[in-house]
This record gives C-alpha cells, sequence and structure tokens, in this order.
C-alpha cells in the first residue's frame, strides 16, 4: 500500500530528525555563547557532523525501505578536500535527496540558497541557520526596484557565506531556477526552454567573484524523472519511477574571476550568455 509506505517514510525521517535534533540543539545553544570566530568554527565542525550524520541516515533507510530506481552518473576527481560550486535544476524536494545519494561524503558538506521562509521548518530550520546557510527573499526584479535594501541584504548574505567558506572546503549547492519546475511556471515567465525556467545569474556570480579563486570548478548536474509532476510525497511512498542524474565537472574560465557582475555591463552580458548556453545544453538533454 504506497499510502501506508508513505507514512512509514514520514515516520522514519521524523523519528532521525529528532534524533539528531537533540545534539543540534545543544551545538547551536553553545555556537550562540561561544566567543570569537576561532571558537565558533569548531563548534560549526560538530554541526557539520551532526549534519552529515542526519544526511547518511537517511540515505540508509531510503535505499533499504523505499529502493529508490536512480541512475546516477558521478563524475571523476571529487574530493572533500576541495571547494565546488554545485548547479542543477529543480524539479522536486526529492532533487535535494538525489543530490545527496550522489555526493554525500564525495565533496564538502553542502550549503544550499534556501528561500527565507524556510527558516520557520521546526528543527530542520534551525539547522539550516546554525549551519550558516544563506536565506534569500523571492524577489522579482520589478520588486528588487522597488526595495533595493532587500535586495541588499541577501547580497550580504552571500558575501557572509563565501567570506566564511574561504575558511574551510565545502560545497555551494544552487537550484538556479530559484523554485521547482512546473509547465505553468514557465509559461508565466516565458521561459525560452522547454524543460527549464529561466537560470537566475546574480547569485552564482556573487559566489564566483568572491570564492572563485579557491573554487575546483563547477559541478553541473541535470535531474529528470520519469513522472512528468515529480513530488516529495510519490518519493516517499516509492512511485516516483526511475530518476536519472547526470553531472560533469566544468571549469571556471578565467574572465569569471576578472570582472564585476554588478558594475560591469559587458561582464554581465557575457556572464548571462555563458550561463544561457549552459542551460540551452541542459534542456536540450532533457528533451531527447
Amino acid at each position: 500500500m504506497p499510502t501506508l509506505k508513505g507514512l512509514v517514510s514520514i515516520l522514519l525521517l521524523t523519528l532521525n530528525t529528532l534524533f539528531w535534533g537533540v545534539p543540534l540543539i545543544i551545538l547551536t545553544l553553545i555556537k550562540l555563547i561561544t566567543p570569537g570566530r576561532p571558537l565558533r568554527r569548531l563548534v560549526l565542525r560538530g554541526l557539520n557532523g551532526v549534519a552529515l550524520n542526519w544526511i547518511g541516515l537517511n540515505l540508509w533507510w531510503m535505499r533499504h525501505w523505499l529502493k529508490p530506481r536512480l541512475d546516477l552518473e558521478i563524475p571523476e576527481g571529487l574530493s572533500r578536500d576541495q571547494w565546488w560550486l554545485v548547479v542543477s535544476n529543480h524539479r522536486s524536494w526529492t532533487d535535494i535527496f538525489v543530490l545527496f545519494f550522489a555526493l554525500h561524503r564525495r565533496i564538502p558538506m553542502p550549503r544550499f540558497f534556501l528561500k527565507r521562509q524556510l527558516i520557520w521548518i521546526p528543527i530542520v530550520g534551525l539547522a539550516w541557520w546554525a549551519l550558516e546557510y544563506p536565506f534569500m527573499r523571492r524577489m522579482s526584479a520589478e520588486q528588487r526596484a522597488r526595495h533595493p535594501h532587500l535586495a541588499r541584504r541577501d547580497q550580504e548574505a552571500t558575501e557572509r557565506m563565501c567570506r566564511r567558506a574561504r575558511e574551510a572546503p565545502i560545497a555551494i549547492f544552487n537550484f538556479l531556477e530559484g523554485t521547482r519546475f512546473t509547465p505553468v511556471k514557465r509559461d508565466a515567465q516565458g521561459s525560452p526552454y522547454r524543460q527549464l525556467l529561466r537560470p537566475k545569474a546574480g547569485g552564482i556570480a556573487q559566489v564566483l567573484n568572491l570564492l572563485g579563486d579557491r573554487l575546483e570548478g563547477i559541478i553541473d548536474v541535470t535531474l529528470s524523472y520519469d513522472q512528468p509532476d515529480p513530488t516529495f510525497w510519490g518519493f516517499l511512498c516509492g512511485q516516483e519511477g526511475r530518476i536519472v542524474m547526470r553531472s560533469r565537472t566544468v571549469p571556471i574560465p578565467q574572465w569569471m574571476l576578472e570582472g564585476d557582475y554588478q558594475d560591469d555591463p559587458d561582464y554581465k552580458e557575457r556572464f548571462h550568455s555563458w550561463l544561457n548556453a549552459l542551460w540551452q545544453e541542459k534542456d536540450d538533454s532533457l528533451s531527447r
């Protein structure tokens, strides 16, 4: 019975979260009262360990209970001792766990760009905050123009993450579409792609500008599902069907490290052209 399987999956996910939530809350409280960045880095190392174990235990029970049909293509040469930028299309909440299945402990502890509303999820939101994930506002270009101070706060959150990222290797994950793909969203924004929304360039441009000299490269991920409308609930019920992940490493061109996305219009245009070409290639592969 798929519904019963889904309910058991939610129970397992909840129990795992509650179990690791205890050391998480303790370490978060310690971090709040710890003076100085060097000592807080030690606490953060413990928090990273808690998060990695939460991920690992979830992958274990999902692998044995759900038995997902995963077709994963993982590039060679990945290391936990290197900095990586991971970019991907976005179809479902399941995407996060598919990325974990492929990249867990192959690259450093991941950091996601998250919607600000997600900070209110019990325990998990606290974990993301304690692990120093950047929380971003979902704003259109018009909203950013009307409220530039809010847009600046998003830039400051990215700057803060990149500054701290220099302290130890991390992997920065970014779903460049900013939201999950649906045909309705595609048509509403007038996307030129068949299987993708328009990519948002500002976040990764800022990461490359601030951290590009440390990054080993970009891991370009393309996700596709046999189900035309994948959902995390369907995944937890064991009914998601085959999930395909294709990934490759992309070198960072030298010119990306030498410009200013915010203030140089020529650089900005060149960056958009590069990203649009990457996205067109991804769309072509999904449409085959």
